[in-house]
């Protein structure tokens, strides 16, 4: 790729992250944002996109990188620190065994996914706490977003992706996604040019059979197959008609008869809500 590609290549992360932060409110005025960086193209491409940004955005806001070592055999644990005081960015590696318990707690031959990322959840979550961070950036993408939605589809019986933003469960932590508008085949090519010390996760080993792989190649062939068509199922997301649905719970389909005002202007007067419906869980 020469310097022309890149540069576009560059300016279309950044223009896409820089969107997707302002239309969901992902960074104020003040913020410490945690970064958290697993070593992998995603987590790269997000850190190296916000310290961008915290350098020209017209806010101020810090960034604070955010490792979790979680002593899997063969980790490399010099390469954070050393790329990370390299670019002069603060950091703190947390070290915790959780692939021990993983191990110990998933059968042989069974998915470590689940437990994997609620044991990372809870251990972030705390260390977002000791930081004083106000923000905890997630290196979703576009991509993920979309097999979130069609495992919940397919395997779930539930129509829901992964929110740009949200509040967890605990009330305490802000967690967003500001690559929740850029495509993966970007990120990788962008990290590729970047020459990140990628380091994979080998906690769970390949795990072929993994649901979330198989939405994947789904969406690879779709995508082959079908241009365009992964695109609009990402518009899909973003453009709900709840009254077009049959979720009781979010729509009133009761309070109307088939001649009140309410049954021609649904979609626009739910719409007004649907924003903190769907991205503050």
């Amino acid at each position: 790729m020469n310097q022309y590609s890149f540069n576009k290549l560059q300016k279309r992360i950044r223009r896409e992250a820089g969107k997707a932060i302002i239309d969901f409110n992902m960074i104020e005025d003040g913020d410490l944002v945690m970064v958290c960086l697993s070593g992998g193209a995603d987590s790269y491409t997000m850190l190296d996109t916000l310290v961008y940004f915290s350098k020209i955005a017209p806010i101020n806001f810090k960034v604070i990188a955010v490792n979790l070592d979680q002593k899997q055999p063969g980790f490399p644990e010099d390469v954070l620190p050393t790329y990370l005081k390299s670019i002069g960015v603060d950091f703190r590696i947390v070290e915790q065994d959780t692939y021990s318990v993983v191990k110990d707690k998933i059968p042989e031959g069974k998915t470590t996914c689940s437990l994997c990322s609620r044991l990372r959840r809870g251990i972030l979550y705390k260390t977002a706490k000791e930081l004083g961070a106000t923000k905890i950036a997630l290196g979703h993408h576009r991509d993920d977003i979309l097999q979130t939605l069609l495992l919940n589809m397919f395997y779930g019986g539930s129509l829901k992706a992964m929110p740009p933003k949200l509040r967890s469960d605990d009330g305490e932590n802000v967690v967003i996604r500001p690559l929740a508008y850029c495509a993966e085949k970007d990120i990788k090519k962008y990290s590729e040019m970047m020459s990140f010390p990628i380091i994979p996760c080998n906690l769970c080993g390949s795990q072929p059979n993994l649901q979330r792989q198989v939405m994947k190649e789904l969406l690879v062939k779709w995508n082959k197959e079908h241009p365009g068509r992964v695109e609009s199922m990402f518009r899909a997301v973003c453009n709900v008609a709840p009254s077009h649905l049959l979720d009781r719970e979010m729509f009133d389909f009761s309070t109307f008869t088939s001649k009140s005002k309410l049954a021609y202007d649904t979609d626009m007067v739910v719409k007004e809500d649907f924003k903190t419906i769907n991205f503050v869980d």
